[in-house]
């Protein structure tokens, strides 16, 4: 199987293949991305990226007319299947329309970030512009598409039915060409009005609404709308995409919604009762995808990508919330500097102790504030230990060029320690060759593959992190545990609330820790003060105890702070 990746910087080509009985990764061939000058076509570095995989495995995939070889010849050349996964270009502009600002629209508005999506406008019962000038607003928007929701299924019709009529005029407005594609995902029994107000004058999509009641929100099925739309809009936007989807057989699927699937396919693997958290840092966004009680939580947000739109983050985040994280003395002027220049070169790589201080310090930050995001559409009744923190996750899986390049593995660690915040006891896993979006886009055609892949250690265990959530003051323990080894050597430690320890533990090695909070701690083993025994498996860094607060609280004084972030940095290695 041949997997393209068309990211915001770089295009890779990856090879699967049947090793010895099973599906392995077996090489990925990488170039710069071509959607910007002097190309303006994904075409030449998907060509090149291929090039370079051709090379690294001395196979032939591209034949004499240009064309890729299928099937697999008999020489070994070719392949049978081709996955397409893409995330460059602009974010796709959304207008969203609803009845309710707090229901509806909302849930419009949560559909439109399951993608590379802004929402540009909003239009709502409550919006009280007259009808002429709601026509105008969807007009100076020039959206690329259009979510229209709202009415419970047998609920409202002449309010949604008037917000859909203001669509219908802006599209006959619009000139050829131009108009945006339309999603109707409301009341179900008003499908026969929309289509005969919106199938003559633009491209209509029907979905399931999204909002069934007042209490329930279902984006699941309309993501998958979402899905042909994106298409729809990149091929339009970015010569190649249509090549490109051919060559996928028309299922091209952005790498957001590829990284999601895979992520609830690790759900149904592991506890299910727990769940499976998964963030992706990437130039064109930071996607975080939650998968709980067989539900998957999808956000998108370019607003915190590592790229050109970099300097949105501050829209977003005060600077002193991106310095928090600085352990050495950088000016304000010099860091605004550092992310306008990251965002014109977003391939660049810092070459500084202060620009690598800097770039992890937006890794953080992002991070913390995407998944802070969408931790509010987390289910009611889902398993954590108190409102504001991370559910008990298990694993939790991070992806990005952005860590799997950090230095070392501990900074790569810490960044995800201090971003996240886990709870009670997670494996975090790195996804070091780029790998979950690929596999996430296979899981339709070839689920054994994913499995097999999956199962070959292809992601790398950081560690297991232990992390009690308690009240106490710092100085208090808060935990004892007793660590059995294989070989029957034991290790006992007294945590204290504010410390970090580090406990070694080989790779692929099994150890059980037994586990006894103290003055009413939470691990997640039944509530607070309630102990266990847990098995854990060591990862590059061994076991991790991280007992500095749930959340985590920064002094405020700066040179507490950054002496502390040393001392963290020195725990473990870094």
């Amino acid at each position: 199987m041949l997997a393209v990746d068309v990211g915001e910087i770089s295009t890779r080509a990856m090879l699967f293949d049947v090793v010895n009985g099973q599906y392995r990764f077996l090489a990925v061939g990488t170039a710069p991305t071509t959607a910007a000058a002097p190309y303006y076509d994904i075409s030449e570095g998907v060509r090149l990226a291929m090039d370079r995989l051709q090379e690294v495995t001395s196979r032939s995939l591209i034949g004499a007319d240009e064309l890729i070889i299928m099937p697999t010849q008999a020489d070994g050349s070719g392949v049978d299947t081709i996955v397409a996964t893409l995330s460059a270009g602009p974010p796709i502009k959304v207008v969203a329309v609803g009845l309710l600002d707090d229901v509806s629209l909302e849930s419009a508005q949560n559909l439109a970030s399951t993608t590379y999506a802004g929402v540009v406008e909003n239009l709502s019962l409550n919006d009280r512009r007259k009808p002429e000038e709601r026509v105008d607003a969807i007009l100076r928007a020039r959206p690329d598409v259009i979510i229209i929701a709202g009415g419970t299924d047998g609920g409202a019709s002449q309010s949604v039915l008037r917000l859909v009529e203001a669509v219908s005029q802006a599209c006959l407005v619009f000139p050829e060409g131009h108009c945006p594609d339309v999603l109707f995902a409301g009341n179900q029994s008003l499908v026969d009005n929309v289509k005969s107000s919106l199938d003559p004058v633009t491209s209509l999509h029907i979905a399931p609404n999204i909002r069934p009641t007042l209490e329930v929100e279902q984006l699941g099925p309309a993501r998958l709308d979402m899905g042909q739309m994106f298409r729809n809009v990149r091929a339009k936007q970015i010569p190649g995409v249509h090549e490109l989807d051919v060559w996928a057989s028309g299922q091209l699927t952005p790498t957001a919604t590829a990284f999601g699937r895979v992520i609830h396919f690790l759900s149904k693997v592991y506890d299910p009762a727990k769940g499976v958290l998964g963030v992706d840092v990437g130039a064109s966004a930071t996607t975080v995808a939650a998968a709980i009680s067989d539900d998957l939580i999808l956000g998108v947000y370019p607003q915190f990508g590592l790229g050109k739109d970099l300097p949105g983050l501050l829209k977003y985040s005060r600077l002193a919330n991106i310095k928090r994280w600085l352990s050495v003395e950088i000016s304000d002027d010099y860091m605004r500097d550092y992310i306008y220049n990251k965002s014109l070169y977003p391939a660049s790589l810092p070459v500084t102790e202060d620009d690598l201080a800097i770039e992890q310090a937006l890794v953080r930050e992002v991070i913390r504030t995407a998944v802070t995001r969408t931790t509010k559409r987390y289910p009611k009744d889902n398993n954590r230990a108190r409102a504001g923190l991370l559910p008990w996750f298990e694993p939790i899986v991070a992806a990005g060029s952005a860590l799997t390049n950090a230095p070392t593995v501990a900074q790569c660690l810490l960044m995800l320690l201090d971003a996240l915040q886990p709870c009670g006891v997670t494996t975090l896993v790195l996804d070091r060759n780029r790998l979950a979006a690929p596999l996430g886009a296979a899981a339709g055609i070839n689920p054994i593959l994913v499995v097999q892949v999956l199962e070959s250690s292809t992601f790398a265990s950081l560690g297991t992190v232990i992390s009690p959530i308690t009240n106490v003051r710092p100085g208090v323990p808060v935990l004892r545990l007793r660590m059995t080894y294989k070989s029957g050597k034991e290790t006992d430690l007294e945590i204290k609330h504010g410390t970090m320890e580090l406990l070694p533990l080989p790779q692929g090695q099994s150890a059980n820790i037994r586990l006894q909070p103290l003055h009413r701690a939470d691990v997640g083993m039944g509530g607070p003060g309630r102990g266990g025994t847990v098995r854990v498996v060591g990862g590059a860094l061994g076991v991790i105890v991280d007992s500095r607060g749930r959340p985590l609280h920064l002094p405020k004084d700066i040179g507490q702070r950054r002496e502390l972030m040393k001392k963290w940095k020195l725990t473990l290695g870094g």
